[in-house]
């Protein structure tokens, strides 16, 4: 089990990005667009520096959902890899079987 602070640092950054997300999508619209002049690239570069760190998508880090593990996460089941290993073997995830060969 992580950290619980680690767990929520992480909840509230998600939330951060998720409330800038669109102000930030339209500051990069308006730096890669080869319209905008470039008064317009360097007012938006200004304020898209201004925003908080937190905002941005790439500090956000995957976790496990039962237990918050960052470390051998699996994206297309949520999971880290030990629980992916237990909810397997116990058979509550549907199409996974142990290989066998």
């Amino acid at each position: 089990m992580a950290k619980k602070s680690l767990i929520n640092r992480n909840l509230k950054r998600q939330a951060t990005v998720k409330k800038y997300a669109g102000v930030r999508n339209s500051l990069l619209k308006i730096i890669a667009s080869s319209q905008a002049s470039f008064e317009e690239k360097d007012e938006a570069r200004k304020k898209l520096q201004n925003l908080p760190r937190n905002s941005s998508h790439t500090r956000l880090r995957n976790r496990c959902e039962l237990t918050g593990r960052a470390r051998g996460y699996y994206r297309k089941f949520g999971l880290g890899r030990s629980k992916l290993r237990e909810l397997a073997m116990s058979g509550q995830i549907p199409g996974i079987t142990k290989a066998s060969w």
